[in-house]
């Protein structure tokens, strides 16, 4: 699977029932934490004192990820993105295909 680093911001369209925000909010994190239970959802950050989350995904291409990934998030229809494909740099400290 390739990696993804993912930036979401959810707008509530104006006049949204806040019953169906309510809804989907917690739709929301039950999808999360099967997506990070399937492999997909790695990491999840929100910058400190922003509306916004970053997360770092998984897939086999933008298009997985985008269609049958963040698509099946109950906030999907009211979120923007912004999709950057990355790999291992070689100097991450965290890298585990370092050869001696």
């Amino acid at each position: 699977m390739k990696e993804f680093l993912v930036e979401l911001t959810t707008t509530i369209p104006e006049g949204a029932d806040p019953a169906e925000v309510d809804r989907r909010r917690a739709a929301e994190a039950v999808r999360a934490k099967e997506l990070a239970a399937a492999g997909h959802l790695v990491r999840l950050w929100r910058p400190v004192g922003e509306l916004r989350s970053i997360g770092l995904w998984r897939a086999d291409d933008e298009a997985e990820l985008c269609g049958k990934v963040l698509g099946t998030l109950p906030l999907w229809p009211w979120m923007t993105s912004v999709v950057t494909a990355v790999a291992t740099h070689p100097n991450d400290p965290g890298r585990t295909d370092a050869t001696t």
